[in-house]
């Protein structure tokens, strides 16, 4: 195995980079996140799946990261992969009005954006239908917080089964296989916060489809 392959992140994919010169911001701008997140070249390095050579050649502009790079970097950052190369983010209103929330289906699922895109933690707010994919199991990096709002809802974590009623939340590392389902016929409504940035809401709702690393 070369240098190179050794460097990948696991599951990186195709070894492509961006052309020469097709990111100029990026080399500071990674290595002002690292120190922003408040961790050494070994940490962020380890946490990403790189050595620390090769994540300290892309912080020097020596080599250019592929996708699946900026990916890794970007979640154990806390950012998104725009801001890694420097985009510059669009202002964000600190308060979302109710009418501006548009609802989008998703797998039976309907929910509503609560939270400003591009933050660490994404807020939600979901209707579970009963019967809706309650036996889709979820695994994936993060963590997620869930506050019942109206109804009942079944929560599998692991082998271990909780029934939430209005008012009862749950915090958990969503590493851990998770099962949602409503207890009543008239569904469950959510607050839900995740962590996940790269992800889209939909497979949230959805849970991974096939050919998805679980």
């Amino acid at each position: 195995m070369s240098p190179s392959e050794s460097d990948r992140p696991s599951g990186a994919g195709s070894p492509a980079e961006p052309a020469p010169g097709a990111l100029p911001a990026v080399a500071p701008q990674l290595r002002s996140l690292r120190r922003q997140a408040s961790l050494t070249l070994e940490a962020a390095a380890r946490a990403a799946g790189l050595s620390p050579a090769h994540l300290s050649r892309l912080e020097t502009g020596q080599r250019q990261p592929s996708l699946p790079m900026l990916l890794a970097l970007a979640r154990v950052y806390g950012t998104t992969v725009a801001e890694l190369l420097g985009e510059t983010v669009a202002g964000r209103d600190a308060v979302i009005r109710a009418a501006d929330m548009e609802p989008t289906a998703a797998g039976g699922w309907t929910y509503w954006q609560a939270g400003a895109p591009g933050r660490g933690m994404q807020a939600l707010r979901v209707h579970v239908p009963y019967g809706s994919q309650g036996d889709v199991v979820r695994v994936h990096p993060g963590e997620e917080w869930l506050h019942v709002l109206r109804g009942r809802l079944r929560l599998r974590l692991g082998d271990s089964t909780h029934r939430l009623a209005a008012g009862d939340s749950a915090h958990f590392d969503s590493l851990t296989p998770h099962r949602i389902a409503a207890e009543d016929h008239d569904g469950v409504d959510l607050l839900f916060v995740h962590t996940l940035l790269q992800s889209p809401t939909a497979a949230l709702c959805l849970g991974p489809t096939p050919g998805d690393a679980s």
